[in-house]
């Protein structure tokens, strides 16, 4: 069993799955999708630091006296199609999903008993939304469900009151926050907690050790729950189960300690903005060199979408998704269950990443430029004649290579069009025998 103090519960192992599953999908849904302008602190930008672009939105486009708890039933998702957003992630190849079951502006996804009147059961689209897609996606697909939490919320009176006491009292996690936690796992088991949002609280105010050690030696998810590291002021990249450090955190070098990479497709929000233009968006360019990058250095990619007020995952996002899921199709072998490798970037080629499949006894050169000349130099493998072989994955012929002297290879790559290329965005060469 596992005591809650920080140096018992790092002592945890964490569930294979995790590591094995390599890329997610985050999805930030809430009463900000609604004016969906600017980012999802929306409400803090305009009332607490009354950002200039939010509050000439707000004096152009709404009446006089119009609060953010007016945006409530505003928040709608006629358009939900719960079994719709299941299928998209299947075809996106992600093999688990982080809903935000409550961001910081405190209103819950589900019917919480303690979220009065500020839920999407009472106000809004009166429906559960969180079982509606734990629902879909555990019926139609194999991925993990996961939900992420806020532990604060910027106006809660209990949580202002416990600031103001410099966090001596602890009416808002005993009330609120704790309450919704061993709600949200008891009700919908969800295999990973994606905390957030300490408040500048420490850890002891929320308890976050107290929590943990429940949620591993006796809640209905102990064996096979994950957790990240944000459970209050001092804890990222240092307690909890795997590390997230910032957001969009992409080292570039191995971790010792399994970490994971959330980043946003817009890359300005979190949140839907119904004023993002093209050029904000990621390409699948983009995304695909993230996703590899973060695999060849331990880590695992949580990509993030926002929907819309009405429940549509719109276009743009669901096309890069989708395309994502088309390049795993091919490259799948080189990212999911692999290992990080002895190098993790090539010294001599740039743009070229490895990953190590062990049981294989394959080594994999992901690179993401195919070059003029037809021959991809490698500077990192040591190939041994008669016994390396190297095969472009999604090719049926073996390729031909020459050795570097000691260490290095060159490879003939096949002389291909474009239309008989295995896919777009980047290729994987499956190296055994170096």
């Amino acid at each position: 069993r596992y005591e809650p103090t920080w140096s018992s519960l790092d002592a945890r192992p964490l569930p294979a799955w995790f590591d094995e599953a390599k890329f997610g999908v985050f999805i930030h849904w809430g009463v900000f999708s609604v004016p969906s302008f600017g980012s999802e602190w929306f409400w803090w930008y305009w009332q607490k630091e009354k950002r200039e672009p939010y509050v000439k939105f707000m004096e152009a486009n709404y009446p006089p006296g119009f609060s953010y708890e007016d945006f409530g039933p505003l928040f709608t998702a006629e358009f939900f199609d719960p079994n719709q957003w299941a299928d998209i992630l299947k075809a996106s190849g992600a093999k688990y999903v982080v809903l935000t079951s409550k961001h910081h502006e405190g209103f819950t996804l589900w019917g919480s008993k303690y979220s009065w009147n500020w839920n999407a059961v009472d106000v809004g689209p009166k429906r559960d939304l969180v079982s509606e897609l734990a629902t879909s996606v555990r019926n139609r697909t194999g991925l993990h469900f996961g939900l992420y939490h806020s532990l604060f919320e910027w106006f809660n009176p209990l949580f202002l009151e416990d600031a103001a006491n410099a966090f001596m009292t602890r009416k808002f996690p005993t009330s609120k926050s704790l309450p919704e936690l061993y709600e949200i796992v008891t009700k919908y088991q969800p295999e990973i907690i994606w905390s957030d949002g300490n408040g500048n609280a420490p850890d002891t105010y929320w308890n976050s050790t107290g929590f943990l050690a429940w949620l591993y030696n006796d809640s209905p998810v102990r064996d096979k729950v994950v957790t990240n590291d944000r459970w209050g002021v001092g804890s990222i990249c240092t307690h909890g189960g795997f590390y997230t450090c910032s957001d969009r955190y992409n080292p570039g070098y191995l971790l010792p300690h399994k970490w994971e990479n959330c980043m946003t497709i817009d890359s300005r929000s979190w949140g839907y903005r119904r004023n993002a233009q093209l050029g904000d968006y990621l390409t699948i360019e983009d995304l695909v060199k993230q996703l590899v990058e973060t695999v060849s250095c331990g880590g695992n990619l949580l990509m993030n979408i926002g929907p819309t007020h009405d429940g549509r995952i719109s276009v743009v996002f669901e096309e890069r998704l989708r395309q994502m899921g088309a390049w795993l199709e091919v490259n799948g072998e080189a990212i999911y269950g692999t290992k990080p490798w002895r190098a993790q970037n090539d010294t001599f080629t740039p743009g070229v990443w490895y990953t190590c499949s062990p049981k294989e006894g394959k080594v994999n050169a992901i690179f993401l430029d195919w070059p003029v000349s037809g021959t991809l130099v490698l500077g990192e493998p040591q190939a041994k004649l008669g016994e390396t072989q190297v095969k472009l994955v999604g090719y049926e012929e073996l390729l031909k290579w020459i050795a570097l002297g000691e260490k290095g290879i060159i490879i003939a790559l096949p002389q291909l069009t474009p239309k008989q290329l295995p896919c777009q965005w980047g290729w994987t060469l499956q190296l055994t025998a170096i």
